[in-house]
């Protein structure tokens, strides 16, 4: 894309419309198809560290925590405060309010761009936005047609695809694709393999229908696999070493949206989806998830100085669970339901200051009613410079981990489940600037401060005998991001990212938690990275990428420096040949103890592309 082609990406995540980046009173970074392409990236959180406002962190083959200003995972749980969407299907699970980051996939050379957005979206996307929402967005079957094979292979794996695109009567596109990816063992620091390898087969569909006055969206995935577990006593639960053996994962998800267009701008838009996923663990549990999640927006005509968007979501899951001896969900058999409406308006105070002000009204079974506001102010002081301010509230509900988990799977029990365990609040104040500096330089930065109340610990019983999940913790947090881009010649662009935060979490009095405050330490204190993106000829490319990212604490994992490199080789007009080599400086660690963490590699990865 030309550097003006950059300004004027439109995006939605920020207020469920189109509109101008350099509009968007948020916090967001946008990662495009030409981002990914040029990184060499081969699975989504892999792309996603494209993005300076994320923190991914890579623990073992398959898994990965990610997320955005700190709370990047605890003592007893993964991360659990980024909403995750693909093509507007949430992608989070109740079970910890996280996500499986090893079954989460696309066709990369699908994705239109990914927009990465740090801070709360409560008001458009529901609880458990809290630090962060990722919206994965893939081209229309209109923008994908014909044929496209794609092989690649490396010391960490290979990977093989294929998609088909073609017409349906005058007004209609489809697309068909299939891929399988396989990954090897990872190592230890002391060299001990992990049994950690992982393949996954996936297929899927996409139809698009552009009729006057509306769009259809029909799409589909499905997919099968096997990930590794460490080997036999790496993990003891009540002090017995567990018989881990593979892990295997299936899923089907179907989505249908409608658009209707109406008068002067005004839309109203349908979105329904069901989404089935199924994990075995042995030897602890498995699970069987449905959902099914109705959605409605109604995007109105600007009236004076008003522009109203409101809606209503409506999601039901039915999670069956079969429990061991080592572990149990009790009861093993829930169905949950969650019931929202949100509204919001975005006035236009003067030509330039806008003032946008929303709330969401969210239930949940577990908390009942939780409210959601939101107030942002945006000055366009000058045609390319822009000032932005906002206040917000943000929750995260209980999982079916924070009420319903014991260990052992039957009495007597060491952790005897959450039942008065509450949502988790953030009161979220930013600030924030974003522009056009020089001719060939864009900036933003944004300062935010997060105090958050009741967030998840784990308390010992007055008795003594067990433990019990309970929220007395209680802290803040302070940063700053920023990222630039900078082309400096016509075939040569710069790109740079820096990110800075202080977590200062606490128990609150009468707490007996040891542990609790030790979550800040999953958290590096600044990170920061530098892109370079410069065609070499016509049909050659060379790009480098430089990340470092601080220490962590607790566990402790060193700080490291990583460069990645890719050339890429325009064959012919429908033939590319690119070559990437990540972590070349050396392998390092990225996250979790070092009894049970993998050494993330050096890693070079050959990969063929052909468009016919």
């Amino acid at each position: 894309m030309s550097f003006e082609e950059l300004a004027n990406i439109q995006i939605t995540s920020v207020s469920k419309k189109a509109e101008r980046l350099a509009d968007a009173a948020a916090s967001v970074f946008v990662i495009t198809a030409e981002d990914i392409r040029r990184s060499g990236a081969i699975s989504l959180p892999e792309a996603l560290r494209l993005a300076p406002n994320l923190q991914v962190a890579q623990a073992s083959s398959s898994g990965y925590a990610i997320s955005a200003r700190g709370m990047n995972g605890s003592n007893s749980s993964a991360p659990n405060k980024l909403l995750v969407m693909i093509d507007g299907r949430s992608v989070y699970t109740p079970l910890f309010s996280g996500v499986f980051w090893d079954v989460q996939d696309v066709m990369l050379e699908d994705v239109e761009r990914i927009e990465v957005i740090s801070g709360p979206g409560g008001i458009l996307w529901g609880v458990n936005a809290v630090n962060g929402v990722i919206n994965i967005i893939t081209h229309s079957a209109k923008n994908t047609e014909g044929p496209l094979l794609i092989a690649g292979a490396g010391n960490s794996g290979s990977d093989v695809a294929f998609r088909y695109g073609g017409t349906l009567g005058g007004d209609g596109n489809y697309r068909i694709y299939g891929k399988r990816l396989d990954r090897k063992h990872t190592s230890r620091e002391d060299g001990a393999e992990v049994r950690d390898a992982w393949h996954k087969n996936q297929v899927g569909f996409r139809a698009d229908w552009d009729r006057p006055g509306g769009q259809l969206t029909v799409q589909g995935n499905a997919y099968s696999g096997g990930i590794g577990q460490p080997e036999p006593g790496a993990i003891a639960i009540s002090g017995v070493n567990l018989a881990l053996d593979t892990i295997s994962v299936s899923g089907t998800n179907l989505t249908t949206r409608w658009t209707h267009f109406l008068e002067d701008g005004a839309n109203l838009s349908f979105q329904a989806y069901y989404d089935r996923t199924k994990r075995t663990i042995p030897p602890t549990f498995s699970e069987t998830l449905d959902i099914v999640d109705l959605q409605f927006q109604h995007s109105m005509q600007q009236a004076g100085m008003h522009s109203v968007t409101w809606g209503a979501n409506y999601r039901y899951s039915m999670d069956r669970v079969s429990n061991s001896q080592y572990f149990a969900f009790l009861p093993a058999d829930v169905d949950q339901k969650w019931a929202s409406i949100f509204a919001q308006d975005e006035m236009a105070l003067r030509d330039d200051l806008r003032l946008t002000i929303g709330a969401r009204l969210e239930r949940n079974d577990y908390t009942g009613n939780e409210f959601l506001p939101s107030a942002r102010l945006a000055w366009k002081f000058a045609p390319d410079h822009m000032l932005w301010t906002a206040a917000s509230r943000a929750v995260r509900a209980p999982s079916r981990l924070d009420r319903d988990a014991y260990i052992p799977g039957a009495p007597p029990f060491l952790l005897d489940g959450g039942r008065n365990a509450r949502s988790e609040v953030a009161q979220v104040y930013e600030i924030g600037y974003r522009g056009k500096p020089a001719a060939r330089l864009t900036y933003s930065v944004t300062a935010f401060h997060n105090v958050y109340d009741h967030l998840r610990t784990q308390e010992i019983a007055p008795s003594g005998t067990f433990l019990v999940f309970a929220n007395e913790m209680e802290g803040k947090a302070s940063g700053i991001e920023m990222w630039s881009t900078y082309q400096a010649l016509p075939s040569w662009r710069l790109s740079a990212g820096f990110t800075a935060l202080n977590e200062r979490l606490r128990l609150k009095p009468g707490s007996n938690d040891i542990a609790g405050p030790n979550a800040s330490g999953k958290n590096p204190e600044h990170t920061w990275q530098v892109r370079s993106t410069w065609n070499i000829a016509e049909d050659r490319e060379l790009d480098f990428t430089v990340r470092h990212v601080a220490a962590l604490q607790d566990p402790a994992v060193p700080s490291y420096t990583a460069v990645d490199a890719r050339f890429g080789w325009q064959l012919q007009p429908d033939l590319e040949l690119s070559v990437t080599g990540q972590n070349l400086l050396d392998s390092h660690a990225e996250y979790g103890p070092v009894a049970t963490r993998s050494e993330i590699p050096r890693s070079i990865f050959v990969k063929l592309l052909w468009r016919g």
